[in-house]
């Protein structure tokens, strides 16, 4: 990625031409220009200057056995609730940012393209590539298939879910863009021995209805049509709340 040397040059009316914008500051989602590594002072800084440190398979899960063996059960739920803590951050950080880098706020823009934009800085740093699944925005859930979690990938097939850090992460994030409150669980998990982590997104109610589900033995498909099924009985009752929902998700929340 290079700076642009070009020089304005006089008209025949003696005005300059304008002044070509650097590459970098037009498209800066790439590794040469995203992170900047000062090893002078032991630093890894990201465009929006945010600090970062490297973290090893180890460290990820010295931390995760570490709080269970401090705090038993309750460990997922820890984890759960930093996450929630650093996707509500995060969230109010990036409609900042957006607004900055693309001069437009995030209403006005398309929810599908803020999402994406949301999210490639976290496949960066390595927190794995996602999926988002919209098409049930109108029954009040949405659907996130995660691609090589970092906390799945490190414990391994455990045969339990692991990633209450992204659940948490998804919950706190959703629910200051649409501007209600959110819960979100995984229904499915690398440590389950599935090819990729799947999250649910919607109502505490929901929330727990799928938890439920998936302690019987459900699987995240059965979840879905129970989901699905669950909404058609209780047809006009919850027409108002999806609706809702359906007009937050597609104007950003605002």
């Amino acid at each position: 990625m290079t700076r642009s040397t070009h020089r304005p040059t006089a008209n025949r009316e003696g005005e300059g031409l304008l002044r070509l914008t650097p590459l970098s500051q037009v498209c800066h989602y790439s590794r040469h220009t995203y992170f900047k590594f000062d090893q002078s002072k032991g630093q890894i800084k990201d465009w929006n200057q945010h600090k970062f440190i490297l973290a090893s398979d180890d460290f990820i899960v010295s931390l995760l056995k570490g709080l269970e063996h401090e705090v038993g059960e309750a460990s997922g739920w820890l984890m759960y609730l930093i996450g929630k803590d650093w996707g509500t951050e995060d969230a109010q950080d990036f409609k900042i940012w957006f607004e900055r880098d693309y001069q437009l706020g995030i209403s006005k823009s398309s929810l599908k393209f803020a999402l994406e934009t949301w999210w490639w800085p976290l496949t960066a740093q390595g927190w794995g590539k996602w999926n988002i699944d919209l098409s049930s925005i109108r029954e009040g859930f949405i659907f996130i298939d995660l691609y090589d979690s970092a906390v799945a990938k490190s414990m391994g097939n455990i045969g339990k879910p692991v990633c209450f850090l992204y659940a948490g992460l998804l919950a706190g994030f959703f629910s200051v863009m649409l501007n209600r409150g959110l819960s979100s669980t995984e229904i499915q998990c690398y440590s389950m021995g599935n090819n990729f982590c799947r999250f649910l997104i919607g109502s505490e109610t929901r929330i727990k209805a799928a938890e439920f589900w998936l302690s019987s033995g459900a699987t995240a498909h059965e979840i879905e049509k129970k989901l699905l099924a669950e909404e058609d009985s209780n047809g006009s009752s919850n027409v108002s709340n999806s609706s809702n929902l359906n007009h937050s998700m597609n104007t950003g929340g605002m």
